[in-house]
């Protein structure tokens, strides 16, 4: 049984604000700000910014195209679209892992979100921690008590099911018209603050002034790996959005600008965290707890720091809730059109299975921290579930993902297909530069990022 896609975005502006919201998530504010210091600055910004124009934002005009033309769910979109192009239907394959891959992200997410949730608490109660050995013990601590974790993980991903419950114009608009400002006005808040009080020349300097003696292989690896996950491409997540966009919305002028806001975001970012650091003497390459364990010390000895805090991760938490129910949507959409499912009960199907799996991750700190599930079977050992979730989905299903999808669009669809939801004439230079980049540049990236990271 199928059916089409039951809703449309209301307008072309709560799509944009829509798909905004997938791309800007935890890896624009958590994973860049610290990539960037442990990938030296300038260098690792400069080589992004040309893996998101050269990589990202094909394999995303590929996803929004395919969404459209198939009108459904991504393994069904992907099965119409490839009948109508005379490719084999075995295509739809990969929509099913991008849909899997959702839940296993969802799930692991969802326990990053949590955290942002009990550092907002921390901050508005004002218990936030003013030492380096405080912010550690207090990091360690919430990951320690596995009913504390647990309800902040509960909490989270029971406002992603909720939201998604509540269908496209109802749930997932409604939140994102009222998170979207907001996320961007505290930020540039943050950012302004940031210039002001903290070391802003030596931020910018340490971001934008050219060092190209820094850019070694591994900065380039990881500065394409994280131009690809900032954006969410590969999941699906975006095609299962795109089957909502009317006809005459014009999708690479749309992805350019989700691209563009996706990628200032992250370069905002920078800016409000960076000043921060080196106002109070702290590493710049303090890698992943840069966010969660460096600024809580940094907003401490910073003047108006108590409110700052608070303010900079309901950020994070207003973030990561628009990605999250982007996760969710393919599966819900699938079941929607396969089965014939309610939304609310299309939506707590997967939910649950997300909701089973993010308690596996809960307690991989805690409870289950020295039980690597997969021990015994080459680079999947030593890993516990919430590793373990993390690699097989960033390092492998959504690179791997990607690349079918680039495959498919460039290669398996005739160009007559393509040209015609590209909108311009075959000759048009953006479409040939586009089709371009998606035969070869984009999978040879992603390749390349896949087999560094399953050899890391």
């Amino acid at each position: 049984m199928t059916s089409k896609a039951p809703e449309r975005w209301s307008s072309r502006a709560t799509f944009i604000l829509a798909a905004v919201g997938s791309a800007v998530g935890l890896a624009n504010l958590w994973r860049f700000p610290y990539s960037v210091g442990t990938g030296g600055g300038s260098a690792f910004v400069f080589v992004y910014l040309g893996a998101v124009l050269l990589v990202s934002l094909p394999v995303l005009i590929a996803e929004l195209m395919v969404g459209r033309r198939g009108r459904l769910s991504p393994p069904q979109a992907i099965g119409t679209v490839a009948r109508e192009g005379g490719a084999s239907p075995a295509w739809a394959g990969m929509g099913y892992v991008g849909g899997i891959g959702s839940l296993i992200v969802l799930a692991f997410y969802s326990v990053v979100g949590g955290w942002t949730l009990a550092y907002a608490g921390k901050a508005l109660t004002g218990a936030s921690p003013v030492t380096a050995a405080e912010a550690s013990a207090a990091f360690d601590g919430l990951n320690a008590s596995a009913p504390g974790l647990f309800a902040c993980f509960a909490v989270f991903i029971g406002a992603t099911i909720a939201v998604s419950a509540l269908g496209v114009q109802k749930g997932i608009e409604r939140v994102v018209k009222i998170m979207m400002p907001a996320l961007f006005l505290i930020l540039l808040s943050l950012a302004a603050y940031a210039l002001i009080a903290g070391e802003a020349a030596k931020a910018m300097t340490f971001l934008f002034k050219p060092d190209f003696s820094k850019i070694t292989g591994a900065v380039v690896m990881d500065a394409v790996g994280q131009a690809f996950f900032s954006l969410g491409v590969g999941m699906t997540n975006l095609m299962a959005y795109g089957a909502y966009v009317d006809r005459d919305t014009s999708i690479p002028r749309t992805s350019l600008f989700i691209v563009g806001a996706d990628t200032a975001v992250a370069l905002i970012a920078g800016i409000a965290i960076f000043p921060i650091v080196f106002a109070v003497g702290l590493a710049p390459d303090s890698g992943p707890g840069l966010v969660f364990q460096t600024l809580p010390v940094a907003f401490a000895q910073m003047p108006g720091g108590s409110l700052i805090a608070p303010a900079f991760f309901f950020l994070l938490f207003f973030a990561a809730l628009t990605s999250s129910i982007s996760m969710i949507e393919a599966p819900v959409s699938w079941l929607q059109g396969r089965f014939g499912w309610s939304r609310v009960t299309a939506a707590l199907v997967p939910g649950a299975i997300s909701f089973g799996l993010g308690v596996l991750c809960v307690l991989s700190f805690n409870i289950l921290s020295g039980f690597h599930p997969l021990d015994g079977v080459p680079l999947l050992e030593g890993r516990n579930f919430f590793a373990l979730f993390d690699y097989l989905v960033t390092t492998l299903m959504m690179p791997g993902c990607a690349i079918f999808i680039a495959l498919f669009v460039a290669w398996a669809l005739p160009k007559a297909l393509t040209r015609d939801e590209f909108g311009v004439a075959e000759s048009g230079y953006a479409f040939g530069l586009w089709r371009f980049c998606l035969r070869y540049v984009a999978p040879l990236a992603l390749a390349a990022v896949l087999i560094g990271g399953a050899m890391a």
